[in-house]
């Protein structure tokens, strides 16, 4: 499990920005590959509008819904998870791996669950699985990317908490820093976290002065090729 924990402040910081440039700012620092890291296309976010970025440490929990659990009826009879929550660094976040053949068929959090999940201090769930109650839950301010929505918990229970979770093809272990938006999910490797701001400032300022060139009378492709050369120096 990753122990590291940022400065309240530090995680101010890596909200100012959005998910694409932290993106970014992480590729400059060469410590994994460019298509790993963050989550694909089928994990979304379910409520835009809300507060953005979303920037916390990792709860992992595996879960199954399409089928009866072995004992018990649903996650209330399987509460000891709750404990593991609180063993992480806050503010946390609930990464929910549905593991049924098919994900998604019922949903593991609803209004209930987010207000629970809120009063131990967590942002909010990332599951690929599905969630429900969106007007309800949007309230809270609790947010949600999830695969799906679904009408029903079905039979939602937990099979397993704590371990190394895979949500749309992204792997996340307990503790790892999480910075979502609109944009999708993605992890900020710890040993390098502190750094990200700086290099996403000026990445933004790069950016800002090729916009600010594209929109001038002064426009040619002559002189934009000469544009990029001089700030890649």
């Amino acid at each position: 499990m990753a122990t590291d924990r940022l400065t309240p402040t530090q995680l101010e910081e890596l909200r100012q920005f959005d998910t694409c440039t932290v993106s970014n700012a992480i590729e400059t620092f060469a410590v994994r590959l460019r298509n790993v890291g963050f989550a694909d296309s089928r994990i979304r976010c379910m409520f835009e509008d809300l507060p953005l970025p979303m920037v916390g440490y990792a709860v992992t929990v595996r879960v199954r819904t399409s089928l009866p659990p072995m004992h018990g009826q649903h996650y209330y009879d399987r509460t000891d998870w709750w404990s593991h929550v609180l063993e992480i660094p806050a503010p946390q976040v609930i990464v929910v791996e549905d593991v049924d053949q098919k994900p998604g068929f019922g949903s593991f959090v609803g209004e209930v669950h987010a207000n629970i999940l809120l009063a131990l201090g967590c942002l909010g769930i990332v599951t690929n699985g599905a969630v429900r109650d969106l007007a309800a839950v949007h309230a809270t301010g609790f947010q949600m990317f999830a695969g799906n929505v679904s009408v029903s918990h079905a039979f939602a229970h937990i099979i397993e908490s704590g371990g190394t979770v895979e949500v749309g093809g992204l792997n996340i272990r307990p503790g790892d820093l999480l910075h979502g938006d609109r944009h999708g999910i993605l992890t900020i490797p710890l040993d390098i976290a502190t750094r990200v701001p700086q290099v996403a400032r000026d990445l933004l300022e790069r950016e800002r002065r090729i916009v600010e060139f594209c929109r001038s009378p002064d426009f040619s492709l002559e002189k934009l090729r000469e544009t990029l050369k001089a700030l890649k120096q």
